[in-house]
């Protein structure tokens, strides 16, 4: 692979000059900061030997402006007397070029061939490959691997375009994490990336999904385990991604119950996959209250394979690296950039107790610095650091008109991973209209184009008829802003969708103490209650045309909180309705979505949760009528076992009609092995039905012979697919940069941004002293 370095900062070109020219010669050069160094970005002495490194980052550039650069230099040469000195450069050089870069060079160079060109570098990297898998972001720079990457990332769910993927790679700063979390990675093919809020746990999972998909993984970034599930396939080389995969708001025991069996199940597939690699990010403080009242997640297993990221992995170094990234990439004014480097107050922002990279992400942005003034640029960033929330605060109550609030009211009520345009536009149209009568303010037809238009860039992102929040951090500042019961009644009174609802509920509930209070506000539910016997429970997918996706809370989930309204308020109509939709369920229930669900929330009645409730067996009766019909239609080995174990092992006992269900279910099983094996192209899937039918065996009061039959005809699937799946080489990639000297001085500090004066900072590959 041939590399120009045009996607390379000075300072990363600097890096890989030493690491090069180091392995060439046999010598580890100490690092100097960029800037007017006095002629010397690397030093390697010995004795009183001392061999001088420089490196000029003048790819693109012409030939004249390097000769002058060095003819400027000459002074310094001469006045640092090296035993010997070398320069590299990333511009092609012709052998005319070298011998009078050598002249201008004077008595230090030994050598035309102490003057390493692009081609020379090159063939050094060929040389030493080592090194080229060490510096990913010269690796993931390169257009071959951002041609994979770009292609990987179309087929995922929103194409990136070369140039995004571009930038992102050009402002990452590489850092020790890298490495220790690709190795965490290919150990245990999962991989928890834990911290705090902006500390670049989203980042590093990109920069290693991005340098699987460089080396022709499939990229799978995932909204759900069900996405998961589908996607997995044991003979693809698969790379899964999980952004946040615990949400950003604290979870209770019920809203994970659903969830952390299927992780574990998902992250167990992985584990057993001989081509697959799973991804996660979550907060840490999220991750450990999930393990509290999860015992999937407080298995001691997911210990190893867990990354937790914290500022104290970036050093003094690296976190001015990520600041000049950022200031060189993210298209900050030039004005803005002479102010802060002027000011004096570089090393305060560096060195900040509250140094944060997402801080650090806002503070650079041109389009956010729109109304801060350059003389006041190096005290807004101090105070940002200081006080983050400020910067959404001052946008948010002062920058954006009343609709634009609202639909961000909306969207902070719709799905963490995004909301599709269409639920985000039913949700505002109900919303809208009804804060702006009840608090006096005026509302038009195009309120909602005009307000993902303003928004866009700022506070939202849009993609494939998708809206998402620009960061995570407006989600956190609006979860703050909306702390007020009273407000959030008046969002429940035009609900219009239960998922939206529920959401709203939940972050209400957590409001207050107060029993009147809490029944003030579920009585304000009542309209969207009435609603939950009518609106669809799927809808057309817009991701796979021949499919369908959820479109609203199960049937399950839309009782389980009628029942919950039914217990705040005391309200007889939520009853009604609960026992209404459990008699004629909308679009009926389904084994995927319901199932597990059903026998749960049958046992919490039967344990005498909801007490009090006016029509308990009426209730019980629809509710294991629904069990009964999803385990009479057919459902999923897994999903069988599950439910069959809470029927037949529950505290309290289930009907005899439910039992009997349940054991016709698995005689079913067992009756149609065949075609289901069949079906079934995963090795390690078939070894693990193995003991799901051992399970149901016991369950189901089948005979040993029938165990032993099914489990013949799985282990001869397996056993004729056993040649078909190859297992994945371990990539090349490594991210094992040499670590840095800890020493890093404010001079050095100061010599690192003082180029960006001279520089167009919306360029990477621009000459530089």
């Amino acid at each position: 692979m041939t590399y120009s370095f045009a996607n390379l900062a000075p300072a990363d070109f600097e890096d890989l000059a030493r690491d090069l020219v180091g392995a060439e010669l046999g010598m580890r050069f100490e690092a100097f900061g960029p800037g007017p160094d006095g002629g010397m970005d690397g030093r390697h002495a010995k004795g009183l030997s001392k061999t001088v490194l420089q490196a000029k980052h003048y790819e693109g550039s012409s030939a004249r402006a390097l000769t002058a650069a060095m003819k400027r230099e000459r002074n310094s040469i001469d006045r640092l007397a090296p035993s010997r000195y070398l320069l590299a450069t990333s511009r092609s050089l012709s052998h005319k070029s070298k011998a009078q870069l050598a002249t201008i060079i004077g008595p230090a160079l030994r050598a035309e061939d102490d003057i390493f060109s692009a081609e020379d570098l090159n063939g050094l990297l060929r040389k030493f490959p080592q090194v080229e898998q060490a510096h990913i972001k010269l690796w993931l720079s390169s257009a071959a691997v951002l041609e994979r990457v770009t292609r990987a990332a179309a087929h995922a769910f929103t194409a990136m375009t070369t140039a995004e993927i571009a930038a992102k790679v050009r402002v990452y700063a590489q850092n020790p994490s890298f490495k220790a979390a690709r190795d965490i990675l290919e150990g245990q093919h999962v991989l928890i990336i834990s911290g705090p809020p902006g500390v670049g746990k989203t980042t590093l999972a990109e920069m290693l999904s991005y340098a699987y998909a460089g080396e022709d993984w499939e990229l799978v970034p995932i909204r759900s385990l069900e996405d998961g599930f589908e996607a997995i396939v044991d003979a693809k080389k698969q790379i899964f991604y999980f952004d946040d995969f615990l949400g950003t708001i604290a979870l209770d025991r019920n809203a994970l119950a659903s969830k952390d069996s299927d992780l574990a199940r998902f992250m167990k597939r992985v584990r057993h996959s001989p081509n697959a690699r799973f991804i996660l990010t979550t907060r840490a403080y999220i991750f450990e209250e999930a393990r509290r009242v999860s015992e999937h997640l407080a298995d001691q297993r997911l210990d190893i394979s867990k990354y937790v990221l914290d500022v104290g992995v970036y050093t003094r170094r690296i976190r001015a690296r990520i600041l000049y990234n950022h200031l060189l990439v993210a298209g900050t004014p030039a004005s803005h950039i002479r102010a802060l480097i002027e000011s004096g107050k570089i090393a305060k922002i560096v060195d900040h107790a509250n140094y944060n990279p997402r801080v650090i992400e806002w503070m650079t942005d041109g389009v956010r610095l729109a109304l801060v003034p350059p003389e006041g640029y190096a005290d807004a960033f101090l105070t940002a650091l200081a006080n983050p929330s400020q910067l959404w605060d001052t946008a948010f109550r002062t920058h954006i008109p009343e609709k634009c609030r609202h639909l961000l009211f909306a969207l902070f009520f719709g799905s963490q991973y995004g909301e599709d345009i269409a639920d985000l536009r039913v949700a505002y149209q109900a919303l809208h209209p009804h804060l702006c009568v009840r608090f006096g303010h005026a509302h038009d037809a195009k309120d909602f184009e005009e307000s993902l238009r303003i928004l866009e860039g700022g506070f939202i992102t849009i993609e494939s008829e998708t809206v998402s929040f620009v960061n995570p951090s407006v989600r956190d500042y609006l979860a703050a802003y909306l702390n007020d019961i009273t407000m959030l009644r008046e969002f429940a009174l035009p609900s219009k969708q239960g998922k939206w609802a529920r959401l709203v509920w939940e972050h209400g509930v957590k409001l207050s103490d107060e029993k009147a209070e809490i029944a003030n506000f579920a009585s304000a539910f009542h309209s969207v209650a009435s609603a939950l016997l009518h609106i669809p429970t799927w809808k057309k997918s817009t991701r796979y045309p021949h499919s369908y996706s959820a479109a609203d809370l199960s049937n399950c989930d839309r009782i389980e909180l009628l029942l919950k309204w039914w217990e705040a308020s005391e309200l007889e109509d939520f009853a009604d309705l609960a026992i209404a939709l459990a008699r004629n369920p909308v679009d009926g229930f389904t084994s995927h979505r319901d199932g597990r669900d059903l026998v749960e929330l049958i046992e919490n009645l039967r344990l005498g949760y909801y007490h009090g409730f006016p029509y308990p067996d009426d209730l019980l009766a629809e509710l294991e009528e629904g069990v009964i019909s999803i385990l009479q239609s057919g459902l999923e080995t897994d999903d069988l076992e599950t439910i069959a174990r809470y029927v037949t092992g529950a505290t309290c006992e289930f009907s005899h009609d439910v039992v009997t269900a349940a054991k016709e279910a698995i005689r079913r099983e067992f009756d149609e092995i065949e075609r289901t094996t069949a079906e079934t192209d995963s090795e390690y899937t078939l070894s693990d039905r193995i003991k799901t039918l051992e399970s149901l065996a016991a369950i189901g009061e089948v005979s040993p012979a029938v165990l032993t039959s099914a489990v013949k005809t799985v282990n001869d699937r397996i056993a004729a697919i056993a040649d078909e799946t190859e297992t994945a080489e371990e990539p090349t990639f490594t991210g094992a940069a040499p670590a840095a000297p800890d020493k890093f001085d404010d001079q050095q500090l100061a010599n690192l941004f003082l180029p960006l004066l001279a520089l167009p900072v919306t360029r990477a590959s621009t000459a530089r002293g």
